[in-house]
């Protein structure tokens, strides 16, 4: 049975300490305490408390030290990475969770409301945009996942869910903005011309005239472009292994054969072979001179991956059907393509296009014979 101490405060109000003490052959094997203002609430939890702890299991639970939301990403980051190699944003994302308030919190203590209140922080104190938020609770939420029924921590399976729910309503979680900008052939070919300038000066290492005009007719992001391997291409299906393809539930080891549209096909066969990469760049090196560009020329908010935008619909534009324009871009479902779908009219806009001829039998940078693979 517990007992109830009263007790003066400093400020000369009553605290009543509840105190429950559990014996077994004598010992004291649990003890536990708390503090409340009025005597019927302390009365009340012992009660309860009680009921809980002679529950089978409940005394084992309760002396358990619990492990913090730091740990548990620090395990998570372990562990995962012996499988495969994590994200570096979603790595840095985990980390600075960790590092934060939250991370101190016990895994017990892990609830809707502290979530919540993470995420508040996060938007009023920090600045961050909504789709972020979302973005912090999804890898934060697969840590989770795991901890309880992989590690046994005391991880309340509906803490994340809530709080994404209560989140929505509050317009503090929304997905990313969805782009729809694509380049205007005028804009294509004030880029290509731009380049065309920088490399007969000899002021660049990077056939980014080439590069430019690959993303496009073969829908690939910087990152694939530079991974492509004149090892890993068929000639007879006219396709190109892309390594490592970004996917929600799989970013590395997400091989996939990708056909390549005659134009991309041609670009690629106009590349010199001078390293196992038929395009010997680092990703940082192309999508920093595309912005250059972009600023220099005055060409407003274009990305590169505006360019795979750009690539998806005119497959669509020229008639192709879902499966077919997906052999090309890599997507495997329709929802995940519509983002990249934005259609201006029927018919292939860049059909007999004078500048592709200019790229394919275009010069080849000369520090492409020389450098293997540039930084």
């Amino acid at each position: 049975m517990g007992t109830i101490t009263q007790r003066k405060r400093k400020d000369g109000s009553s605290g009543f300490t509840a105190q429950i003490r559990i014996m077994k052959e004598g010992k004291a094997v649990y003890q536990e305490s708390q503090t409340f203002d009025r005597k019927a609430t302390a009365q009340a939890w012992i009660r309860k408390r009680e009921a809980e702890l002679y529950e089978p299991g409940a005394i084992e639970k309760a002396k358990r030290k619990g492990v913090t939301v730091k740990q548990m990403i620090d395990q998570y980051l372990a562990e995962y990475e012996k499988l495969r190699p994590l994200g570096k944003t979603k790595r840095a994302t985990l980390k600075a969770i960790g590092e934060s308030w939250l991370g101190e919190v016990a895994d017990q203590d892990l609830t809707s409301q502290k979530l919540v209140d993470y995420a508040m922080d996060r938007i009023e104190k920090d600045g961050i945009q909504p789709q972020t938020v979302g973005n912090d609770l999804a890898h934060l939420g697969a840590v989770l996942s795991v901890a309880r029924p992989a590690w046994g921590y005391e991880v309340d399976p509906l803490a994340m869910p809530d709080a994404r729910r209560v989140l929505k309503k509050l317009g503090a979680v929304t997905k990313s903005v969805e782009r729809n900008r694509r380049p205007t052939k005028d804009e294509l070919e004030k880029l290509i011309k731009y380049f065309q300038k920088v490399r007969d000066a000899r002021r660049q290492e990077i056939d980014m005239v080439r590069v430019v005009v690959f993303a496009l007719f073969s829908t690939r992001r910087q990152e694939e472009i530079t991974r492509i391997r004149w090892a890993a291409l068929d000639d007879q299906e006219q396709s190109a292994l892309i390594t490592d393809m970004k996917n929600p539930g799989q970013k590395y080891g997400n091989d996939v054969w990708c056909h390549m549209p005659d134009e991309a096909w041609r670009i690629l066969q106009s590349m010199p072979k001078v390293a196992d990469e038929v395009f010997p760049y680092n990703s940082r090196s192309i999508s920093a001179s595309f912005t250059r560009a972009c600023h220099f020329l005055q060409i407003e908010d274009l990305h590169f991956h505006d360019l795979r935008h750009d690539g998806v619909s005119r497959l669509f534009e020229k008639g192709w059907d879902i499966p077919r324009v997906a052999s090309v871009s890599g997507h495997r479902d329709w929802n995940s393509m519509r983002r990249y779908t934005h259609l201006r009219g029927k018919g292939d806009p860049y059909e007999g296009w004078e500048m592709l001829e200019e790229v394919v039998t275009g010069p080849v940078i000369e520090a492409q014979k020389r450098v293997k693979r540039h930084a």
